[in-house]
């Protein structure tokens, strides 16, 4: 079994109880990650953390290097990733300090981010109808329900681009598409670890209600940090929980995502395109 990746959303700069910590600067072709890598056990098993805003909060959403993030994770043999993220909520019945285990993404940033390891001489097009592991997720959601907090087992997350919250007529125009939560993050990340054969689940901590709820109620930053406070302490809890869970077998098809997805003749894959993406190529391209 591979090693779990755990990437932290905004108020999850470390996780305590993590042992044998090594912190791990590792280089990419596609630049720097969001910071080192945490290298550690969690619970008896071997974990990789990461930070995708760096600690102290120093990286916004649209300039997260969600590519090297996610190459590292894979160039540290991950297989399993669970990726932490505050949100905002767009249904009366999902409400502050709740969780939402993810299963579907909408896509609003309109590509103003790199989340795609391929396109240079190398033309790749993954199945994506499902983007979250089916097991990695049911994991997650037994791990949640065993605890003391509100958890909503599916759920639509649409990726905004930020880092300015929604208008009014955005959150309206999103409730009106049947849309559950918001985010500025979890997309590029969920493409990118499906093009790596990475097992990926989402844990969406709700910290308000976006600004649809009422005219008089706009999202402000005291609001989010006082609920993210108070989530980030339940994620901390259904991750240690959740990481025990994972089965060392696997049944998914999240490590064979790229089969029948690379379209290129392989005689004209770019020998640069065959070495930079070696790790996660390299077994259908020779």
């Amino acid at each position: 079994m591979g090693r779990i990746g755990i990437i932290g959303g905004s108020g999850l700069y470390k996780i305590e109880g993590i042992k044998n910590i090594k912190p791990v600067s590792v280089t990419t072709p596609f630049g720097r990650p969001s910071g080192k890598f945490i290298l550690g056990t969690l619970e008896g098993r071997d974990v990789v953390f990461v930070p995708r805003h760096d600690v102290g909060h120093r990286i916004p959403p649209s300039h997260i290097n969600y590519r090297a993030n996610i190459f590292g994770m894979k160039k540290l043999g991950v297989d399993r990733i669970i990726s932490v993220s505050a949100c905002g909520s767009l249904k009366e019945e999902i409400r502050p300090l709740d969780f939402v285990v993810v299963d579907q993404f909408v896509d609003r940033t309109n590509y103003a981010r790199d989340m795609s390891f391929f396109g240079e001489g190398i033309v790749v097009h993954i199945g994506f109808a499902h983007p979250v592991c089916p097991e990695l997720s049911a994991v997650l959601f037994r791990a949640a329900k065993g605890l003391p907090v509100r958890v909503r087992n599916g759920g639509t997350y649409i990726n905004m681009e930020g880092p300015a919250f929604s208008t009014l007529a955005e959150s309206n125009l999103y409730r009106s598409w049947g849309m559950d939560i918001i985010g500025m993050t979890n997309f590029a990340e969920a493409k990118l670890a499906r093009e790596a054969e990475i097992c990926f689940s989402c844990l969406a901590a709700v910290t308000d209600y976006d600004c649809w709820r009422s005219p008089d109620e706009e999202v402000t930053v005291d609001m989010v940090v006082k609920n993210l406070c108070m989530n980030v302490e339940n994620a901390k809890r259904i991750l240690k929980k959740a990481v025990k869970e994972i089965s060392e077998a696997k049944t998914c098809s999240c490590g064979s995502a790229l089969k029948d997805a690379i379209i290129t003749d392989r005689k004209f894959i770019p020998a640069k395109a065959k070495k930079d993406l070696n790790i996660i190529i390299g077994k259908y391209v020779r």
